[in-house]
């Protein structure tokens, strides 16, 4: 099974590199776009598969990080491309995917990490330290990025203005990286299993180094295929979403979704291994990154994507996110979870989900 999967995770990022030149040089449309879905699954599963290996061979937090950022630069290349491609019909798709991905880690992949946990040893334990400076740095990330340009007066509508857009940029990069240096320097205890032992006895070996570089280039391939591949699906996601009769909000979604759904998959099986406290600092080092990352990129793209960058949530969308927050502080402060923890965010998930195909 190793062999296979090691096969499979080699060959799929080079397929997707050369399904790409083939995109490009052509118009695709009908059973070749279906490829090219195919395609751009493939290289998101063997993005993360290889961002686990290096993960895995520099260790907790850091590999957290790794999985956070490698999700985080596939998620900002499918925006960008698709905000470039949309023009003022793409004027919240920054908003939507950015919030979308915040509900789906810190309510989704959350809940369901501490659900796995709860099932498998009728408590699922973390570091309440650690957990809880992740999450307050989300919450402050969300609203300084997602919730203050609803109530700036500098321009009409739910936007930014060019200083307010750069502060927010600013604030939002130096935020993160404090939390970088927090999280693997000065307190990288607080981030780690509570039974560290017992979990990385069940890790297994680490990879070599070569194995490690190895896995390092072809990330870096899979990743250019997932934000080549995202330029050519765009118009199928966009027309898939208007065919069905949802809002447009649903594209940020569908992409979201998309991008997160391996991070979900690395969440739940380091939960099973008793990893709880590795499956959140992947859901809360996701959502920083989505906003940490994504608004300071979104902002120098802005330079030359021209029309409208609405970032300001709806009054729905900010009574979730608040909501999210005050569960999320409380589940966090004891440092222990049960399966009603898990499943009051679940719940929260799917009422997220809901309001989005049907507001």
């Amino acid at each position: 099974m190793r062999a296979i999967s090691r096969y499979w995770t080699t060959v799929v990022p080079l397929l997707a590199a050369v399904v790409l030149a083939i995109g490009w040089v052509t118009h695709p449309s009908g059973p070749v776009m279906i490829v090219l879905v195919l395609a751009l699954v493939g290289a998101v599963l063997s993005a993360v598969q290889h961002a686990e290996v290096v993960a895995h061979r520099v260790g907790e937090p850091f590999g957290s990080l790794v999985l956070a950022v490698a999700v985080t630069v596939i998620e900002v290349g499918l925006i960008v491309t698709l905000m470039a491609s949309g023009g003022d019909n793409a004027s919240s798709l920054a908003r939507d995917t950015v919030f979308a991905a915040v509900m789906i880690t810190c309510n989704g992949i959350f809940g369901l990490s501490l659900l796995v946990g709860a099932l498998r040893r009728r408590v699922a334990v973390f570091n309440a330290e650690g957990t809880g400076g992740a999450l307050a740095t989300v919450a402050t990330l969300a609203t300084l990025s997602l919730v203050l340009p609803t109530f700036t007066t500098s321009k009409p509508g739910p936007e930014f203005s060019g200083a307010q857009l750069v502060f927010a940029a600013v604030a939002s990069l130096l935020l993160y990286g404090l939390f970088v240096v927090v999280q693997t320097v000065r307190h990288r205890e607080d981030f780690l299993p509570v039974e560290l032992a017992a979990a990385e006895g069940q890790h297994g070996e680490k990879p070599s180094v070569r194995t490690a570089v190895l896995s390092l280039v072809l990330l870096v391939i899979a990743l250019v295929g997932v934000v080549g591949l995202a330029k050519l699906v765009s118009p199928a996601i966009e027309d898939g979403v208007e065919a069905a009769g949802l809002p447009r909000s649903a594209v940020g979604v569908v992409i979201a979704m998309l991008v997160l759904l391996p991070e979900t998959l690395a969440a739940v099986n380091a939960a099973r291994r008793h990893r709880v406290q590795t499956s959140l600092n992947l859901a809360l080092g996701s959502a920083m990154a989505s906003i940490g990352l994504t608004i300071p990129a979104i902002a120098l793209a802005s330079i030359w994507i021209s029309g409208p960058l609405t970032l300001g949530l709806g009054a729905t969308q900010m009574v979730l996110l608040a909501l999210t927050v005050v569960v999320g502080v409380l589940t966090v402060v004891p440092g222990r979870a049960t399966l009603l923890q898990g499943g009051v965010h679940l719940v929260l998930f799917a009422g997220f989900v809901f309001l989005a195909v049907s507001p």
